[in-house]
């Protein structure tokens, strides 16, 4: 439906238009220009309110001086006035004016011209109106044009009581002189003004412009940083200011990219060669498999091995899956209050199988009444990583011990073995990584990386030690998890 706008609604559509355009039109102004507007209006602003007050106070001073000139004026011409036997006419001068242009006129109380000096004997000075207000109390009056007067003038009308009469003595200055010197004072005001408010715009300008060029310079840097070109870093000022601080920021910023991005490369560098070897022994035993008549027992080898193979690469698949979700924190992970104890068990029952004899014993000390809030699949399979690599590459007996800290509880794998590298310890929880003589899960080297990754998920952090006199030793640090577990559950 159409809708009519009246002129006035329309009027504001276009005045909020304009203002709306306006606004873009200066957002899109260099900083250093829209620096230096900003403060020329804002000088501006303080020039005009100082001259507007200058001006003001100025004229308001010499106004009162000329006033109170006046009143000592009309005084004067009152006691002449008061002398029968003188007049305006045959007085001194200098009695009449002590500055140029001075004149005075006595009016009757019909407003005819009882006396008056020279310049002053045709017209009367005041009109009926202000005749009558200046019989009642004294009036102070300008005006732009008087005859026989050049130029602007300033009047005093006093009423006098003189030889008999009601009479009103009026007496004037020009104010040519006054003007004229207001008139020079603008005129410095707004070229002083005018001066300072370029000088300040400009070298707001220039200021701006100068603090900006190391922004420049690094704008025309980061875009040649690219993948070709990851190790370029930003030009910084050598200031300590925030210029400064900033491009320093950025410059670690981009060392933790640069990182970030030789880790990835790494990784799919690492996966790659670690997919090949699976897929190119399952590529083998099919190649067998068809390269002709076969028996039974040599075509079930092949299909086992190949088999092998597959689960290998689906655990591969999982472990790269987990480790990625884990570092875009994915995991997708169910917290609920764990029993450490029950967690222990569940991961001992695994390789029951395994330990059957004392010489591959699995212990758990220190556990009973704790509890965490975890996954328990996760966790388990985490532990489950730790154990592996102890029955591995440890000796007996194999421990998984809790030690309750202040804030945090540790869940501990520990085992009588060889111990890690000292320069394994550093990195072992990096993908692919692997220990001298493996330390780590046979295969992929991904063990230690995926506990990393569950202990991130869960708020906590993995760790890894030598165990004196020896042994190795790696542990889960978890928040602490207070709530007394029910009845039953110990």
């Amino acid at each position: 439906m159409a809708t009519e706008h009246g002129p006035v609604e329309i009027a504001s559509w276009v005045g909020y238009a304009e203002v709306v355009t306006f606004a873009g039109f200066i957002r899109r102004l260099p900083i250093r220009l829209r620096v230096g507007l900003t403060l020329g209006v804002v000088v501006a602003l303080v020039l005009l309110g100082s001259g507007v007050f200058l001006d003001l106070r100025f004229s308001a001073v010499t106004q009162s001086t000329v006033d109170d000139g006046l009143r000592s004026r009309a005084g004067d011409v009152t006691a002449l006035v008061r002398q029968a036997d003188a007049g305006l006419r045959t007085s001194d001068p200098s009695e009449l004016s002590r500055t140029s242009g001075g004149f005075a006129q006595v009016l009757d109380g019909r407003g005819a011209i009882f006396d008056a000096t020279p310049q002053l004997v045709r017209v009367p000075v005041l009109s009926p109106r202000e005749l009558r207000l200046a019989r009642r109390s004294p009036r102070f009056f300008s005006r732009s044009v008087v005859a026989g007067v050049k130029g602007p003038v300033r009047l005093l009308a006093v009423p006098v009581d003189a030889q008999d009469k009601a009479l009103v003595v009026v007496v004037g200055t020009g104010l040519t002189e006054r003007n004229l010197a207001l008139r020079s004072l603008r005129v410095l005001l707004l070229l002083s003004g005018g001066g300072a408010l370029l000088l300040v715009s400009l070298a707001g300008y220039l200021a701006v412009a100068a603090a900006l060029r190391p922004v420049e310079s690094m704008r025309r840097r980061a875009q040649e940083i690219n993948e070709a070109n990851p190790g370029l870093r930003l030009p910084v000022v050598p200031a300590d200011d925030e210029i400064g601080r900033l491009g320093a920021t950025l410059n670690v910023m981009l060392e933790h990219l640069e990182q970030a991005l030789i880790r990835e490369r790494t990784f799919v560098s690492d996966a790659s060669h670690e997919l090949r070897t699976p897929i190119s022994i399952l590529k083998a035993e099919f190649e067998l498999a068809l390269s002709g008549p076969q028996d039974l027992g040599t075509l079930q080898r092949a299909l086992r091995s190949a088999a092998e193979e597959a689960d290998r690469l689906g655990e591969l698949a999982e472990d790269l899956l987990l480790i990625s979700r884990g570092g875009h924190g994915q995991l997708g992970l169910d917290h609920a209050p764990t029993l450490v104890r029950q967690l222990f068990g569940c991961v001992r029952a695994r390789y029951v199988h395994r330990t059957s004899n004392v010489e591959r014993e699995i212990r758990i000390v220190g556990s009973d009444g704790l509890q965490v809030r975890a996954d328990r699949a996760a966790l388990e399979r985490a532990l489950a990583n730790l154990v592996d690599n102890a029955l591995a590459y440890g000796q007996a007996p194999i421990t998984l011990r809790a030690v309750v800290e202040r804030d945090t509880i540790e869940l501990h794998v520990e085992d009588a073995g060889r111990g890690f590298p000292a320069d394994f310890l550093a990195h072992a929880f990096d993908r692919f990584s692997r220990a001298e003589g493996g330390r780590t899960t046979p295969g992929s080297g991904l063990g230690l990386a995926i506990v990393a990754a569950v202990a991130d998920a869960h708020g906590g952090t993995a760790h890894a030690a030598n165990r004196p006199p020896a042994g190795g030793d790696v542990w889960i640090t978890l928040p602490r998890f207070d709530r007394t577990p029910p009845d039953g559950d110990a």
